[in-house]
């Protein structure tokens, strides 16, 4: 009998892209969905759920995103010390005061696998906090995606 082997790409056959995102006024949590489905590699044709298949975000104006509801004031960032109760907590408009850039580093962490997959993946993510970034030489292709509520607005 004749089977058809599924096609598994290897890890030199697998190019990179490098993308730029803008997350001025863009949701948050819409924003995170799309950049770990690229991290993931899930846009592209070879994507395998065990093979790091995705490719290189570079997100720049994350001091610029925006919150649905009361998220500035109710959602929480906490981490720990690593010492005996050493649990810290900040509001979602301290950690824009003093590190917007883990407002959506966060969320984009939190979609993506727990594993050393996800890990690997996480290194493929730059995020700044104004127009500026250091990865003009790599020619990031720009990212345009609007959302059903975004198009309403306008």
């Amino acid at each position: 009998m004749f089977t058809e082997k599924s096609y598994v790409p290897k890890a030199g056959e697998i190019s990179k892209k490098w993308y730029l995102i803008d997350a001025k006024d863009q949701v948050v949590g819409r924003v995170a969905t799309e950049i770990a489905s690229i991290l993931r590699g899930k846009r592209n044709p070879k994507f395998t759920t065990n093979a790091d298949t995705g490719d290189f975000v570079v997100v720049i104006n994350c001091e610029k995103v925006r919150f649905t509801g009361k998220k500035w004031a109710e959602k929480n960032y906490f981490w720990h010390t690593n010492h005996i109760g050493g649990i810290k907590k900040r509001t979602a408009t301290e950690q824009l005061n003093i590190h917007p850039e883990l407002i959506i580093y966060d969320a984009v962490k939190g979609m993506l696998p727990k594993n050393t997959l996800g890990r690997k993946q996480l290194t493929k993510f730059k995020v700044f906090a104004g127009e500026n970034h250091d990865h003009e030489a790599q020619k990031p292709e720009k990212v345009e995606f609007t959302t059903e509520k975004n198009k309403a607005k306008k």
